[in-house]
């Protein structure tokens, strides 16, 4: 997969505020021609970032998730800051999860300096980030390895994670719904991430803002199962007012332009 320029990075920023770009839009906002903007599209659509449609484009949901490595350079700035943050929760000698996906190998890559974890894990780009760690000793879950992105799925992870209760439980989702639903694309996945949730004393789930314009067929689970919820930007009216009744917690991981403190937003 070729990578992305800047101004298309720009394009999904775009996106990820609005839900949706036009090429007449775009077009004005780089000062460049409406063919320019419509192969910038063309190629996003091919790496499924976004969507086509007549006369623009939407970022990508539905049945379907974004290409592993796609999302890894999706809001790869705003992951990075979740993941710092999520880990910033997470206390030495402790017991946790680490669920599949690009935003909790984040919180793995923050974790590196922790001293005595043990992390339990369905993604091997995971357990390859923190198994040469000295404070930290990894278990790899058992079962089928998904080729498109390392994560391993099935029934025998499901049996696998469920003979553990552990401290902490770090998952991220595909889509989250104004009603507090967290979805997902891969129903294996799905249920491994049910298993976390269920087998955790306090769950934190990692997310960023793109999250809430997407929409993903799997129902993991509700926000109410969530302990600590870690994003990019202050969700949603009606996000925060879920949190708000079940008493889940919401950190917004700083910025570069600010002042180095992460800000609570409920």
């Amino acid at each position: 997969m070729s990578s992305i320029n800047l101004r298309q990075h720009e394009i999904l920023a775009i996106a990820r505020q609005s839900g949706k770009v036009t090429v007449e839009g775009l077009a004005l906002h780089f000062d460049v021609t409406p063919q320019t903007i419509r192969k910038d599209l063309n190629e996003l659509c091919e790496q499924r970032m976004l969507t086509r449609t007549h006369g623009g484009a939407l970022l990508s949901s539905g049945v379907e998730n974004v290409a592993y490595e796609a999302r890894r350079q999706l809001a790869a700035g705003e992951k990075h800051r979740i993941g710092r943050r999520a880990a910033e929760l997470i206390p030495d000698n402790c017991s946790l999860f680490v669920n599949i996906g690009t935003t909790t190998e984040e919180v793995a890559r923050a974790l590196v300096q922790h001293e005595g974890l043990l992390v339990i894990t369905n993604d091997l780009h995971v357990a390859t980030l923190l198994t040469p760690c000295p404070g930290i000793e990894v278990i790899v879950v058992g079962g089928v390895v998904r080729r498109a992105d390392g994560g391993i799925v099935g029934e025998a992870a499901v049996d696998f994670i469920r003979q553990f209760k552990v401290d902490y439980a770090v998952i991220g989702v595909s889509a989250i719904d104004d009603d507090g639903a967290l979805l997902d694309f891969d129903y294996r996945e799905v249920r491994a991430a049910q298993a976390i949730i269920a087998n955790a004393r306090h769950v934190i789930l990692v997310s960023d803002a793109m999250k809430f314009t997407r929409s993903a067929p799997v129902r993991i689970g509700h926000m109410s199962q969530v302990s600590t919820f870690v994003t990019d930007q202050k969700p949603p009216d009606a996000i925060l007012e879920v949190c708000r009744g079940h008493d889940v917690s919401v950190e917004v991981a700083s910025s570069p332009e600010e002042d180095g403190q992460d800000r609570p937003a409920a």
